[in-house]
C-alpha cells in the first residue's frame, strides 16, 4: 500500500513555486509546499555547477513523490529549468570550477557563490509573477550552515521587500529550515512523509559539492567530507540519537 503524507495535508488556498535544486533541503521544501498549498510549481537553475549531478536528480526526485505520495502528485504542478550559466562564470568559484574546496580568509568556504539566491529569488519572482505564483519557498538555513551570507534571514526579508517594490506584487519568500538544524530537518522530513520520504532524500536527492555519486552512505551519496557532507553526516547522526533515545527508531532509520 503507497504510504500517505503523516503531515497536516490540509491543502490551503494558494499557490508556491519551490526553489528546487534536487538536493535534501530544497527536497523537504517541496514535500513542506506540497503538504500546504493546492499548486506547487517547481524552478531549478542551471549555472554551471560543478555538482550539476543535482540537476540530474531533479526528475527522478520529483517522480518519485508523484509515485509514493498520491495526495502530493495531484497538487505538484510543471517544473522549470532557468539557463543562468553567465551568472555561474562570473562567480568563478569552487561550486563552479575545478578549483580546491578551502576555507579563504574572509572565514567563507570557497564554495560560495556571491549573491546566488538573491539572482536565484529574482528570476523566480519574474516567473512566478508571470504564473501567478507569489510565495517563493526556498531552502536557506542559517542555524546548520556554511556561513554563506545569502542564506541569513536578515539578508532574504530585505529581499522579499525589494521584490515586494519592484513589482507590485505582494511576493513572500519563505523558507521554512531556516531556524532548524540539520538533525531538526530529518526530523520533519519524518514528520511530513515518515520512513518513505526518509529513504527517498537518501537514495534520491544529492547535496555533495564535488558530485560524488559513487559512496553511499547512512544519509545518502557524497564524498563525506566536503562542508555539504559533513553538515549532512553530523545532522542525521544528531537525529538518530534523538529517534533512539525517545525510542522511536524503525526498521531501517
Amino acid at each position: 500500500m503507497t504510504p500517505s503524507p503523516k503531515g497536516s495535508g490540509s491543502g490551503k488556498d494558494g499557490a508556491a513555486l519551490v526553489l528546487f535544486s534536487g538536493g535534501q533541503d530544497s527536497t523537504v521544501c517541496l514535500g513542506w509546499a506540497l503538504d500546504r498549498y493546492d499548486r506547487v510549481e517547481t524552478v531549478g537553475f542551471d549555472y554551471g555547477q560543478r555538482h550539476n549531478v543535482e540537476m540530474q536528480c531533479r526528475d527522478r526526485v520529483r517522480n518519485e513523490i508523484a509515485r509514493r505520495f498520491p495526495a502530493w502528485s495531484t497538487r505538484l504542478g510543471p517544473d522549470h529549468v532557468l539557463d543562468v550559466a553567465s551568472f555561474g562564470a562570473i562567480a568563478d568559484t569552487a561550486l563552479t570550477s575545478e578549483a580546491e574546496i578551502t576555507m579563504l580568509a574572509s572565514g567563507l568556504p570557497s564554495t560560495f557563490v556571491p549573491a546566488r539566491n538573491l539572482v536565484f529569488f529574482t528570476y523566480a519572482a519574474a516567473l512566478g509573477y508571470r504564473r501567478g505564483l507569489h510565495k517563493l519557498v526556498g531552502g536557506m538555513c542559517e542555524t546548520d550552515y556554511s556561513g554563506y551570507p545569502d542564506c541569513r534571514d536578515t539578508t532574504l526579508r530585505a529581499l522579499e521587500q525589494a521584490i515586494r517594490l519592484g513589482t507590485e506584487i505582494p511576493f513572500s519568500i519563505e523558507t521554512p529550515l531556516m531556524w532548524l538544524t540539520k538533525a531538526d530537518t530529518w526530523a520533519l522530513t519524518d514528520t511530513l512523509g515518515g520512513a518513505a520520504l526518509v529513504d527517498l532524500i537518501v537514495e534520491e536527492t544529492h547535496t555533495c559539492y564535488r558530485g560524488e555519486r559513487g559512496l553511499r552512505h547512512d544519509w545518502g551519496y557524497g564524498c563525506g567530507a566536503c562542508p555539504a557532507c559533513e553538515l549532512r553526516t553530523r545532522g542525521f547522526a544528531e537525529w538518530q540519537m534523538t529517534r533512539a533515545a525517545s525510542g522511536k527508531m524503525s526498521k531501517g532509520f
